[in-house]
């Protein structure tokens, strides 16, 4: 099967992948667009797992002030190489990280982050409320879960509905970059800005 390079064009703006990547998922999915993105969305989650455990050593510090001045973030944002560091596909991704940082104020980059106090908190709220409503003890419990996990995704930088598409998390917004930029990229830390907070 023959692959036009139109076709090949538009999965490549639509995805970032390189174009021989585009090229061979086109192949693979006989030139469907919307089975080709899907196909490098899986290819991709495979790259990236197995370049999770490289070492991030470059990268930047990069700065968002939101308009106003009233709210900034700054972030440090991780990768392999310097080279990598310095491209524009790494300064948009540090971009749109701390565009989400700024817009859903997370209170940690992952579950593991998490401050136990703050979930340990949380927890005993949501128990609380469950058992207001006079459920037995097993629905109590499957309740506290729900919202638990509701409240990591709402709490946690990567497990956060992607502010520009809520088709993704924010996951796999790295997971793309990695993908991608072809180095593992890694969310270090950051800091959120407001006035009068």
């Amino acid at each position: 099967m023959s692959i036009d390079a139109k076709t090949v064009k538009s999965l490549r703006e639509r995805t970032g992948a390189g174009m021989m990547d585009c090229k061979k998922a086109l192949m693979e999915t006989n030139g469907d667009l919307e089975k080709a993105i899907d196909h490098l969305r899986k290819t991709g989650v495979a790259k990236a797992e197995k370049k999770g455990q490289r070492t991030t050593k470059e990268g930047l510090v990069f700065s968002y002030i939101h308009h106003g001045g009233k709210l900034g973030v700054l972030l440090e944002l991780n990768c392999e190489t310097d080279f990598v560091a310095k491209t524009e596909g790494f300064n948009d991704l540090a971009h749109n990280l701390a565009m989400q940082i700024a817009a859903t104020n997370p209170s940690s980059i992952s579950r593991d982050d998490m401050d136990s106090s703050v979930l340990e908190r949380e927890k005993n709220i949501f128990t609380d409320q469950a058992k207001e409503s006079g459920k037995p003890d097993n629905i109590i419990e499957k309740m506290v879960e729900g919202r638990v996990e509701k409240f990591y995704a709402e709490s946690c930088l990567l497990e956060q509905q992607y502010i520009k598409d809520s088709e993704r998390k924010v996951s796999d917004l790295l997971t793309e970059a990695v993908s991608t930029l072809g180095e593992n990229i890694v969310i270090n830390r950051f800091v959120r800005y407001a006035i009068g907070e």
